[in-house]
């Protein structure tokens, strides 16, 4: 039962986490952390074949990846990047909900190959 209960709040509060992010403070962040120099321009583009396109992305992945980076490989559900650690360190969990808010508003060329 505690489990269950356990869950249930994480859920809400992830839930609460991705909601309400701000697209116009997202694409000013986006800018200030410069996240299109990897990402590319129009954030569909990235500079390298293996960097992932970001646009049109789920707001909640985007969010939660970012979350990730800032625990690094060590951490709980962290992944281990050193560029995008040393990207995610900075933000805030306003400037994480913003990003992801603005990147999940552009449009996106995801594709999935069969």
């Amino acid at each position: 039962m505690k489990k269950m209960l356990a869950c249930a709040f994480a859920l809400l509060s992830l839930n609460a986490f991705a909601a309400g992010g701000n697209v116009e403070a997202g694409k000013e962040a986006a800018k200030k952390y410069n996240c299109a120099s990897c990402h590319g321009n129009d954030y569909n583009t990235p500079i390298d074949p293996s960097y992932p396109k970001l646009a049109g992305q789920h707001e909640d992945y985007l969010a939660q990846s970012l979350i990730a980076y800032q625990r690094g490989a060590n951490g709980t559900n962290g992944r281990g990047n050193a560029i995008m650690g040393a990207q995610a360190k900075p933000l805030s969990r306003d400037d994480i909900r913003n990003i992801a808010a603005y990147l999940h508003s552009l449009p996106g060329h995801l594709v999935v190959r069969k």
